[in-house]
C-alpha cells in the first residue's frame, strides 16, 4: 500500500473545527480581473496532440481579488465544427481532487458523443490545490510522504489497528497543515466556483455550460448558488448531497458516515453477487459454489490470513481484508470490471491459507496501480475546510462499528473518511455552507444510478428538488454515473446540451449491457473518476 492510494480511499467520491452556520462571510464586491487564456501546444506526446494547453492566474482570495494568486492548469479539446460552435463546455471529474486536465485529454473523446465534441470546446481544469494547479502538499517531497505513510493500511480493522491509524491520520494532518496552509486556507468548493465563473468569462460565454460527475454534482450546486444567473446547462451525474457532505443538515456524524457511501457500496456489492449468480458460467465464482458464500468466507478467512501475491513488476502486494475490500469498492464502479473482480475472489477463495507466491488477478494489478493518480495526499483534502466534522476522533472506531452492522465491509471501510480532517485546524472562511435551494431558473438535467456505489441513489431525487425546474433521470443499472455505460443518457445529454431539450422529470434510461454479458475483445471498464 502506498500513501496516495490509502488517502485516496479516504476522499469522498470523501470536514474542520466550526460548526456549519448559514454562510457568515462575504467576498469582498472588489472585482478580479479576467484572465487571458494564451492557448498552445500540450507537449511532444503525440496522443495530446488534439488538445490545448493553458494556465492562468486566479485570486488566491476573492476578498483580496489584486494580490496574490494562484495558477490554474486547463485544456480543452477544440469543437470540430467551429463554425456551428455553441461555446464551451466545462467538466469537472469529482473527488475531491480529480484533474479536469486528465479527464477530458485521457477521456473527452470517448465519453462525449460527436454532436456534443462538434459543437463545443471540452474544457478541463485542475482544481485549486489538485495536481498542476498549485498543489496542495503536505510533504516536503514525494519520497518523503511515501516513506511516512508507506506502513498505513487502507482502512483498520482490529482495535491496535485503529488506535495506530488515529494517530498516523494526525500525523498526516499536521505536515499538511505545516507544509501547505495557504493553499489549504483557500482551498474550497465555493472559491473554485468562482474561479470557474472567471475562466466562464475568460473563454467569452455569457453562461455556463457544465458536466459534473460525483463530486462535481456538489460544485454544481455551489456554483448554482453563488451565480445562479449564469447558468445555461447543468449535468449533474452521481449526485453527491450537498447536506450530506456539507453537514448542513445538522448530522453529527463524520462526513465519510452522512455520505452512506457504506450503504451504496453494499447494496452494489449485493447487486455484484446476485448478478453473478444468474450468470452461471459467465461468472467464475460460480465454479467455487455460491457466490456470497464463498466471497464472504474468504473475507473473514482475510483478517487472520492475508495472501502474499506477486505483481507484474516483480514486486508483492499483501492482500489483507483491508485491501480486499478497497480493491473491491474500486472494481463496483462500473459493471464492466464485474467478470473481473469475479475472477479476483475466485482466486482469493482458491489461494491457500498460508502465503504463497501466486500471481495477483487483473483487477488487483490496476487497483494496485492507480495508486499514482495523485502527487500527495493534500489534494483530497477539500472537505477539511469546508464540511462539519464531529470534533471525536477518538469515537471513530464506534462510528465505524456502527456503519459496519448496517452496511458490512465497506460501512467500516467509508467510516474513516475524513479522519485527518479532525485535526487539522484550517477553514476557508470564504466557503459555502448552505442554505442550498437555489434560483437556477434554467432547466438542470440530473442523473441518478439505481446502484451507485458511491453516490447512493437516494440522495438524487433530494438533491434535484433543490433546483427549480430539475429533470431528474434514473439509469436502471449498476455503478458510478452513467459514463460509457448509457447510449439513452448519452442520448439525453447531448439534446440538452446541443439544444436544450429536456426530458421529462421522473424519466428512466437502461444501461447498454448486463453486468456479465460477453465483453467485445479489447473493451475495459471506464473507471475515470476518482475513488
Amino acid at each position: 500500500m502506498t500513501p496516495r492510494r490509502i488517502l485516496r480511499r479516504l476522499s469522498v467520491a470523501g470536514a474542520a473545527l466550526v460548526l456549519l452556520t448559514p454562510m457568515t462571510t462575504a467576498v469582498a464586491q472588489a472585482k478580479p480581473v479576467v484572465p487571458t487564456i494564451a492557448w498552445g501546444s500540450c507537449g511532444t506526446d503525440p496522443k495530446l496532440k488534439p488538445f490545448q494547453c493553458a494556465t492562468v492566474e486566479v485570486p488566491t482570495d476573492y476578498d483580496r481579488p489584486h494580490d496574490a494568486t494562484t495558477t490554474i492548469a486547463l485544456t480543452r479539446l477544440p469543437a470540430s465544427d467551429p463554425a456551428h460552435k455553441i461555446g464551451t463546455l466545462f467538466t469537472n471529474p469529482g473527488g475531491p481532487g480529480g484533474s479536469g486536465v486528465d479527464l477530458v485529454q485521457q477521456a473527452g473523446q470517448l465519453i462525449y458523443t460527436p454532436q456534443v465534441r462538434a459543437q463545443f470546446d471540452i474544457l478541463g481544469f485542475d482544481p485549486r490545490g489538485v495536481s498542476r494547479s498549485d498543489p496542495a502538499t503536505c510533504y516536503p517531497t514525494a519520497a518523503e510522504e511515501e516513506r511516512a505513510l508507506a506502513n498505513v493500511p487502507a482502512f483498520p480493522v482490529t482495535a491496535t489497528e485503529e488506535r495506530r491509524f488515529i494517530v498516523d491520520m494526525a500525523k498526516v494532518a499536521i505536515n499538511c497543515r505545516t507544509t501547505s496552509p495557504d493553499r489549504l486556507a483557500h482551498y474550497s468548493t465555493a472559491n473554485v466556483a468562482r474561479d470557474m465563473d472567471l475562466l466562464r468569462q475568460a473563454v467569452g460565454d455569457e453562461k455556463l455550460s457544465y458536466v459534473g460527475y460525483s463530486y462535481g454534482t456538489y460544485l454544481g450546486a455551489t456554483y448554482a448558488k453563488l451565480f445562479p444567473n449564469k447558468v445555461r446547462a447543468l449535468v449533474l451525474d452521481g449526485t453527491l448531497s450537498p447536506e450530506w457532505y456539507s453537514g448542513s443538515n445538522g448530522d453529527p456524524n463524520p462526513v465519510g458516515v452522512r455520505l452512506k457511501q457504506g450503504e451504496g457500496a453494499y447494496d452494489t456489492y449485493e447487486q455484484f453477487l446476485a448478478e453473478c449468480k444468474k450468470a452461471a458460467a459467465n461468472c467464475a465464482l460460480n465454479q467455487l459454489g455460491d457466490p456470497t458464500t464463498v466471497v464472504e468466507s474468504t473475507l473473514e478467512r482475510l483478517k487472520t490470513d492475508p495472501i502474499e501475491l506477486g505483481l507484474p513488476d516483480g514486486t508483492t502486494l499483501t492482500v489483507t481484508y483491508a485491501v480486499a475490500v478497497a480493491a473491491t469498492f474500486s472494481n463496483l464502479y462500473d459493471p464492466i470490471g464485474f467478470p473481473a473482480l469475479a475472477q479476483m475472489w475466485a482466486q482469493l477463495a482458491g489461494q491457500n491459507r498460508t502465503k504463497a507466491a501466486a500471481t495477483a488477478p487483473q483487477a488487483l494489478v490496476e487497483w494496485n496501480r492507480r495508486k499514482e493518480d495523485y502527487n500527495s495526499v493534500g489534494t483530497v483534502l477539500q472537505p477539511c475546510v469546508e464540511a462539519r466534522q464531529s470534533h471525536r476522533p477518538l469515537a471513530y472506531p464506534a462510528y465505524a462499528d456502527a456503519a459496519d452492522r448496517r452496511a458490512p465491509h465497506f460501512g467500516r471501510f467509508r467510516a474513516w473518511v475524513g479522519i485527518q480532517c479532525e485535526f487539522l485546524g484550517i477553514r476557508d472562511t470564504d466557503d459555502f455552507r448552505g442554505p442550498w435551494q437555489n434560483t437556477v431558473q434554467s432547466p438542470v438535467l440530473v442523473f441518478g444510478t439505481r446502484h451507485d456505489p458511491a453516490t447512493p441513489y437516494e440522495a438524487t431525487r433530494p438533491y434535484a428538488d433543490l433546483y427549480p425546474d430539475a429533470r431528474m433521470v434514473t439509469v436502471e443499472g449498476w455503478g458510478h454515473t452513467t459514463i460509457g455505460k448509457s447510449t439513452c443518457a448519452d442520448r439525453m445529454i447531448t439534446d440538452y446540451l446541443t439544444a436544450l431539450e429536456s426530458p421529462a422529470d421522473g424519466a428512466t434510461c437502461n444501461q447498454d449491457r448486463k453486468p456479465f454479458d460477453p465483453v467485445p475483445t479489447g473493451t475495459k471498464a471506464l473507471n475515470l473518476l476518482p475513488q
